[in-house]
Parts: C-alpha cells; structure tokens; sequence
C-alpha cells in the first residue's frame, strides 16, 4: 500500500505533545499549546470540491485551513477545559468524566460516518442559494441544471483539481416527492455522462455513453422505495438509497471551437418531474429554499446540528441502525438536540470535529488507499461506491473531491513524485515517455494536467496550455505511435511546444491522469503507466 511523502511528513512531534502536555494546568497557555502541535500536522493543499464556490463556504476553510478549526477551539471559554479532559487520562491514568471520553470516542466515528452529510448540506445550500460567478460556479434552483459556459483555466482559482476537459452540467435534486426524469439529445460519437450520487457521495447509476448509449433518451430517476408506473418510453435508473440527489454531468468539449456544439446540447438537457411529464407549458418551480447549516465560525456545534437535519432529511439505510443507537447516546441521530446533550458531551462533540477533520485529510494523503506504480497512485474497485467503508468514503470520496467515478467510468492517477520516488520540484524538468504499447489503453479519451500543490488549482502560463492527452492539436508522435510529453515551467521549444504541459517555477506541483472509460487493465492496475523522469 502508499505512502506519500506528503504522509511522512506529518507525524506531530514528541517535543510538541510535551510542550502542550507541560502547559496543560495553564489556563492562559493551554490552549496555545494545543495549537501549536497542531500547526505540526501536515501542512497539506486543499482538498476541496471540484467547481467549489468561493464564497460563504465554512466548510471549505476547514478544509483548507483544518488548523483554524483549533485556532477557533482555542477562543472558546471552556478551551482550556477541553484541553484539561483531553490530556488528563494520559498523565494520570484515569477518567474523570467517563462520559467526555465516550462522547469523544464515539463523536469521533460520528464525524466520519457523517462527513459526506454534513459537507453535502453545505455544498447545496451554496450552490442553490449562494450568488457567484456562474460561468465556471454552479449556482440554480433545486432539480434545475447548471451549466458550465467555458473550460476552466488558471483564472478559476477556487481549487479542487477541475479538469480541463469537459463542461459541467449540475443539479441538485429532490427525489422525496416523485420521480425526475433526466433526458438528453442525441450525442453522436461525444463523450458524456451524467454521474447520480446519493447524498452519502456515493455513486448508484450512470446515464451517458458507456451505460446507456449515444442515442436521445429519458431516464426516471426514482428515490427511496418509490413504486409506481413510469410513461412510455421512459426507463427507470437504478434507484437512489436518498431522497436527495447530485447530478453530476460532464460532456467532452474538443478545444474552444467546440463550445458552442457543446453549449447547445447542454441547452437540451432537461429534468422534469413526473407529475409535468407530458405538459409542455408546466413549469418547473424555481425552488431555492434549502437547510442552511450553522456557521461553524460562529457555532462551533454546528457540524453535529447539520448532521442531524441531514439524517432527518435523508434516512441511513435499516443495517445502520445498531450504530445509530450508538450515536443517538449523544445526540447524534435524526431529528435530536444536540445541545440538550450535557456541557462535557458537547465539549467532546467539539474536540471530535475539530481532530476529525485533520485526521480524513491525512488518511487522504497517506496513499494508503491506494495501489502505487511507478510513483502512480491506483484507486481500489470500490471506489465512487466505499457504502459501508465510512473512513474511505468520508476521506478518499468525499472530502477528495464530493464525489469519485466508478473506476469503469473514469480513472485518475495522482502522482507527487518522479520515477525515482522524490517529490516533483519547482523549476525542474522532467519527461514522461509513452512508447506506443504503453499508451493509456482507453474507449473514450486520455489527458494529463498539471496542479500547484498548496491550492490544487491549475498551473497559470503564458502559452495558457493546462492539459496534454490524445486529443491535443499537433501532438507530435513517435515512429511507434508513442509520445514525449515534456514537464517544464519553460517551453522545450518550437519543435516539442505540441507535447509540453507547462509546470510550476516556484511552488510545489503534481499532475493527474485522467483516463475515461478505461480499459480493464487500468481499473486492474495491470496496465503499469512510466514513471515520470527528471532531465539532468
């Protein structure tokens, strides 16, 4: 299994924990003791959502910043007695609440099972009621598309590692009352999908060219237990274990002169409800009214808060209920009060979230979910659809980007480091060679993008070229049918300009390869992509 370098780094240090441990009866240092081990955590780029908005997400600053979540913890007046509780066992052996330490232990696998319903609440109600920049932000009423209008370049600088590939096509939808039907024209030969993730962030079904077919179509999209009678030439997905929905669709654009045959289509996406199926006047209702989490800036209890009217909204499934029972002991649970719990409980739930965080991005970064080849991370089968692995599908779902693909949809290979395990650096050159039997072995389309670290945005540059793949105008080839592509802040020159992705001259930076409908030799992990090579 992996391990990044990114990993290695971040164990807090012994000197550190004695520091805050030495301080612990302190009133006025206590707190800054704690934090100051945490600035010793790995200091990691953001994780946050592809598309993500900039604006109004409390969410995304913990991500970012996971420290800030303590610094917060620090400000509040029973700080210094959280800190007391937390380090207290350790010096003498003994528990003085029992009931602090349940709810913390407990209230620690609470935030992971919960992490996709409260980053989820979060993430719709920005995207349903939040202004923003709409050419690259989503932003529509609930069970309508937002549609991308341009391919992301370095001038979105809201994170999240987008591609450079595909326009985006969003919704968030209500499946609680009726069915919706999705339905899209004839896409010729065009890649398109639309992944359906249930509010958990798993993945239940597909509609595009791999699972459905290139030909126009209208897809019932059903929740829960629904039972009914769907119109002709209707067909039922499969249905959704909640009653809220992500519609999640991205259609292939083939350079800036594509966009406007991409625009069009999308112009043709619909979703209906069923109840107007069939009436070409009906309307959709421009629905904005979504939960509006606490902000955990001004209520530190707000995640739990947000966790419990997510459950309420969206009911985990029957074989969950013996761990529910579990959280429900301290207030974690459909339609409970988090604040009737005792002050020690709360203080628990508080420390829970503020070392839950912390600790699913760097369960992320440590590769241990991944298959390494070559300095390539390699994601397990399960992925996009972790269901009942909450830690992975809190941490390498979710919190890695809201959702992942089924590896039969698309696979991505994250590399930090070149073929002879150091990190890739800033101002370096580096190659990466694809013989023609070594090309990526794809049904749809293959392309290579390069990321700073600290920000996961891309690589801004002159020639303003962010990706290399198959597509690529002018891509020169090899007598084999292989490639060169060169990794370099500055061109190789006029002759090599058609296979460079420029990279970063001064900060830390990292690539993803993307590959659509894979072969079953990359979802495998038989087909071993080269390492990428430092030029001396």
């Amino acid at each position: 299994m992996a391990q990044s370098s990114n990993g290695r780094r971040g164990a807090t240090s012994p000197a550190a924990v004695g520091t805050a441990v030495r301080t612990a009866g302190k009133t006025a240092g206590a707190a800054d003791a704690v934090i100051g081990a945490a600035h010793h955590l790995p200091g990691v780029p953001a994780l946050t959502a592809r598309l993500a908005p900039a604006r109004g997400r409390a969410v995304a600053d913990v991500l970012r910043r996971p420290e800030a979540v303590l610094h917060r913890a620090k400000q509040l007046p029973t700080a210094a007695v959280m800190l007391r509780e937390a380090m207290a066992p350790l010096l003498t052996g003994k528990v003085d609440d029992w009931r602090t330490e349940y709810a913390y232990t407990t209230g620690m696998q609470a935030f992971i099972y919960g992490f996709p319903y409260i980053y989820n609440a979060r993430l719709r109600h920005d995207w349903v009621t939040r202004p923003s920049d709409q050419a690259v932000i989503p932003n529509a009423p609930v069970g309508h598309f937002w549609h991308a209008k341009s391919l992301v370049d370095a001038t979105y600088r809201d994170g999240g590692c987008p591609n450079n590939d595909t326009l985006y096509s969003v919704a968030w939808v209500d499946l609680s009352r009726e069915p919706v039907i999705l339905s899209h024209p004839n896409m010729g030969n065009r890649y398109f999908t639309f992944e359906l993730m249930a509010f958990t962030s798993d993945n239940f079904d597909y509609v595009g060219q791999r699972t459905t077919g290139k030909a126009a179509g209208h897809f019932a999209i059903t929740g829960p237990g629904w039972k009914g009678r769907l119109p002709a030439g209707v067909k039922k997905t499969q249905p959704s274990p909640t009653p809220w929905i992500l519609v999640l669709g991205r259609t292939l654009v083939d350079g800036p002169d594509d966009l406007p045959g991409v625009r069009a289509l999308q112009q043709q996406y619909k979703l209906t409800p069923l109840s107007k199926w069939g009436k070409p006047r009906a309307r959709v209702p421009q629905r904005r009214a979504v939960y509006a989490p606490p902000d955990p800036h001004q209520d530190p209890l707000g995640p739990w808060k947000s966790l419990n009217a997510m459950l309420a909204e969206n009911p985990p499934p029957a074989h969950h209920a013996l761990l529910l029972d579990q959280f429900a002991r301290i207030g974690i649970g459909p339609r409970l009060d988090v604040e009737a719990q005792p002050e020690a409980v709360r203080r628990a739930l508080i420390r829970a979230a503020a070392i839950g965080m912390p600790l699913l991005r760097q369960q992320f970064l440590s590769g241990d979910w991944a298959t390494v080849i070559n300095g390539w991370r390699y994601p397990p089968a399960e992925e996009g659809r972790f269901g009942d692995d909450f830690l992975r599908r809190a941490a390498d779902q979710s919190l890695a980007g809201i959702s992942a693909n089924d590896p039969a949809e698309a696979v991505y290979l994250v590399n930090f480091d070149d073929a002879s395990g150091r990190k890739l650096a800033p101002k370096s050159r580096y190659r990466l060679h694809l013989a023609g039997r070594e090309l990526p072995p794809v049904d749809a389309f293959w392309s290579l993008t390069a990321y700073t670290e600290e920000d996961m945005n891309l690589i801004p540059n002159a020639a303003r070229r962010f990706s290399v793949g198959d597509r690529a105008p002018g891509l020169r080839r090899e007598p084999d049918g292989g490639l060169t592509i060169y990794l370099q802040p500055k061109s190789p020159g006029s002759a090599s300009e058609p296979n460079w992705l420029p990279t970063s001259a001064d900060r830390p930076w990292f690539v993803i390869l993307r590959m659509y409908r894979p072969h079953r030799a990359v979802v495998q992990a038989r087909w071993k992509c080269p390492g990428i090579v430092k030029v001396s």
